[in-house]
């Protein structure tokens, strides 16, 4: 499926695809997301689904954070203070440390509550806004829209996948 590049187009995509989300995160059994001492054996830094949706959830606060800061005047330090794109990993297991004692439930939370969020930024902005290239001095190369993308339907298709390895990953009975 092509990236979202009109603002109905990216409110579909993340739409569809946190249903998508939802839909895998229900495959779970109850006893094993409630067990936040389990996590598969899986080379990811999500090894259980409440990792899954904190990452993603801690990642879009950080682009409505950005967004914020550029509506205000700012230069949002992206991807965040004193971090390069190229420590994505450092910043995911930073991202995990955090969350680690969240709740599945809580996490199904925060996740909603910044999807809702997200949803509303996007609703309020033009086409325009979202997705002409240099709009906003602070997304460089890219545009406001690419970052929603980014954070709303392109992050929930690969918790889809981190769910499927994680799935994958669990004993047998």
């Amino acid at each position: 499926m092509p990236r979202p590049t009109t603002r109905s187009a990216l409110l579909e995509a993340a739409a569809r695809e946190i249903e998508r989300l939802r839909l895998a995160l229900g495959r779970f059994d109850p006893a094993v997301v409630a067990d936040l001492t389990w996590e598969a054996d899986i080379e990811d830094t999500s090894r259980h689904p409440r990792d899954v949706l904190t990452q993603i959830h801690a990642w879009q606060l950080l682009a409505l954070g950005w967004a914020e800061a550029g509506e205000a005047g700012g230069r949002p330090q992206i991807p965040g203070e004193g971090h390069t794109w190229r420590e994505t990993p450092a910043i995911n297991a930073e991202i995990r440390e955090r969350y680690l004692g969240t709740s599945y439930a809580d996490a199904v939370d925060l996740l909603a509550g910044s999807h809702a969020r997200g949803l509303g930024v996007i609703a309020s902005h033009s086409e325009n806004e979202l997705f002409t290239r240099g709009r906003y001095a602070w997304t460089g190369s890219t545009t406001l829209g690419a970052y929603f993308v980014s954070a709303t339907s392109s992050h929930y298709v690969w918790g889809q996948k981190t769910l499927r390895r994680i799935q994958r990953a669990l004993p047998t009975p």
